[in-house]
């Protein structure tokens, strides 16, 4: 349910998230993994700077890689973020 609700939310959020100053960035498998460059690239657009939302979504990503047990890794990773530096991650492993 995490990873179609999440998807689902930066799907719909891609049209108006200028409008509402709300990004989705990541996702499940493959890109959760460019989550970073998504982060970097939409922060370019809105000439804001990515470090600390790079250094958040990694971060946070690691950490939780390193409490998930029993060799299960972390498959979705959403980052959620405003324009004005709040961010959420959406993880599950």
């Amino acid at each position: 349910m995490t990873t179609t609700v999440t998807g689902a939310l930066k799907e719909g959020l891609a049209a108006m998230s200028g409008e509402l100053g709300l990004f989705a960035q990541g996702g499940k498998g493959a890109v959760s993994r460019k989550t970073p460059a998504e982060i970097s690239e939409r922060c370019q657009r809105l000439a804001l700077d990515p470090q600390p939302l790079v250094y958040a979504s990694r971060m946070t990503a690691k950490v939780d890689s390193a409490a998930v047990q029993d060799g299960y890794r972390l498959y979705h990773h959403a980052f959620f973020f405003t324009t004005s530096g709040d961010w959420c991650v959406v993880q599950q492993g």
